[in-house]
């Protein structure tokens, strides 16, 4: 294995017994071999910081509501002037969640699989007849980032950036396609929770988890962060561009704790409600190599702000001068 310099001793003790410290140092981000968003493969600096070992569970979620008393954003009636256009009977508390088809469809239409399903939620993540049984020590889900950044300043923590996420994710390992080296399965063990068989209508579930699975079910990167490949998407506080270099200082430089882009820079000129996107890491149970193609530390996806999934959570960090 490769390793980047790093400034490897911590500047205080962790904040809590569930955060890792990911020294800081230069690294390699980005990649040249699969999606045109995560190119181009470049140099970057960022300091240390602590990060969450795993993606933030349901329990700790329930904890916060508990104590807050805070309403996610999928359990909130949309507002009509954020969706012009919008039909009234549409405008309805509730998040989109993956239904896999009896059999194969055309895969450039996610509508084929996603289902906007009225009062799903984080505590109900199926749907009105769903409960958290057995999920408590799953990753959180159908929360969108305006509910992230809130759990994340409540812990007085933050949401990373793409450049501090990749830096945790890849663990020092340099030039590998996936968090743990460049074999697929090594040894024929699946490394991470993901999609097994074809994409959206065939899951082989070799892994042993048909949607999440409890945090820390799979093996660590070097770092000792867990799910940092699979089981959830994650949000990262930075913009999203097609460029990822969009927000970085000049060329002859290095940059350092980079941003990607600005809120204008997100926006899909295609959409018409111009709703804002992050980026968000990791991949999810969900990616395939048939489709998304994505468990892999370089890879990243704009997910509009206000848009909540049955495959996307979240982690937090706490920077190095904290």
């Amino acid at each position: 294995m490769t390793h980047a310099p790093t400034d490897v001793e911590p500047p205080h003790e962790s904040p809590s017994d569930e955060m890792v410290w990911v020294p800081g140092g230069q690294f390699t981000m980005g990649s040249e071999e699969f999606y045109p968003e995560e190119a181009p493969v470049r140099e970057v600096t960022v300091d240390g910081f602590w990060m969450d070992e795993s993606p933030v569970t349901n329990a700790e979620f329930a904890t916060f509501v508990d104590e807050t008393g805070y309403t996610t954003v999928a359990e909130r009636d949309p507002d009509p002037d954020d969706y012009p256009g919008a039909a009234p009977d549409d405008l309805v508390p509730g998040s989109a969640v993956f239904m896999s088809p009896d059999g194969p469809v055309d895969t450039r239409n996610p509508n084929q699989w996603w289902e906007y399903v009225e009062d799903a939620c984080w505590h109900q993540p199926l749907g009105p007849d769903s409960t958290l049984d057995g999920l408590l020590d799953h990753p959180v889900v159908h929360v969108t980032y305006e509910d992230a950044q809130a759990y994340a300043e409540w812990t007085g923590k933050r949401l990373p950036t793409e450049a501090q996420w990749e830096r945790a994710a890849r663990g020092g390992l340099e030039h590998k396609r996936f968090v743990w080296g460049n074999e697929h399965t090594p040894d024929g063990t699946p490394m991470a929770n993901t999609w097994q068989g074809q994409f959206p209508q065939e899951n082989t579930v070799h892994d042993g988890y048909e949607r999440t699975s409890p945090v820390g079910a799979f093996p660590s990167n070097e770092f000792g962060l867990y799910d940092v490949a699979g089981n959830v998407w994650e949000w990262t506080r930075d913009w999203f561009s097609a460029d990822p270099t969009a927000g970085d200082s000049p060329a002859c430089c290095t940059p350092t704790n980079p941003h990607s882009a600005d809120e204008k820079q997100s926006i899909d000129p295609r959409d018409p409600s111009a709703i804002p996107r992050r980026v968000l890491k990791g991949g999810s149970h969900l990616c395939a190599p048939n489709y998304c193609f994505r468990y892999r530390p370089a890879a990243r996806y704009p997910q509009p702000i206000d848009t909540s999934t049955s495959h996307v959570g979240f982690r937090c960090i706490v920077p190095e001068a904290e």
